[in-house]
């Protein structure tokens, strides 16, 4: 584990990363033998959470979730692969980006679930938050998605209602040109 100190440490996304794997039981379904989005949320919140701390060795908080869309559901019986990794680190937020696939380990498929976006605040013994480690995006996926972390984030702040749209100058620059 890395210890967030005074002096930033530098980390790679790659070094966060969490696989969670889980098997759709018959407690985890709704009446229609599929996995309920709650149950998938809670694995999901879970992995993010272990992702974050990896990144900053320090207990974190969910402090937002972007939209989860569910394009595919995932069967009783079927395995649940969780994949969570940093996307981009702030100042004591990170962002979170995860992809679910289900599989069918009888028929021998595997298929897209979902994706999504948290974010977590790391927190320092006195349970305020604490600075984390700066983030080193180092494959052309791993820059793409850090690129677009700060965007999403000024969304976030935006629909929190603790950015004024006029102040989202990565947003801005998106619709408006100079």
């Amino acid at each position: 584990m890395y210890l967030c100190k005074k002096n930033k440490m530098e980390k790679k996304a790659s070094e966060s990363l969490v696989v969670m794997t889980e098997l759709v039981l018959p407690n985890d379904t709704n009446t229609f033998g599929n996995l309920m989005g709650g149950r998938l949320m809670y694995w999901m919140d879970i992995a993010a959470a272990l992702a974050a701390m990896k990144h900053c060795g320090a207990p974190v908080v969910t402090a937002s979730v972007d939209n989860i869309s569910f394009e595919n559901p995932i069967r009783l019986g079927n395995v649940v692969h969780i994949e969570a990794h940093l996307t981009r680190s702030f100042n004591s937020s990170m962002e979170v980006h995860l992809k679910v696939w289900g599989e069918d380990a009888i028929q021998q498929y595997r298929y897209k679930s979902n994706e999504a976006y948290y974010t977590f605040v790391a927190l320092d013994p006195n349970g305020k938050p604490r600075t984390v480690n700066k983030l080193i995006p180092e494959t052309e996926e791993e820059k793409k998605l850090f690129e677009g972390a700060l965007r999403r984030r000024q969304l976030r702040l935006i629909l929190g209602g603790k950015m004024k749209p006029e102040d989202a100058a990565e947003l801005k620059a998106l619709f408006i040109k100079d």
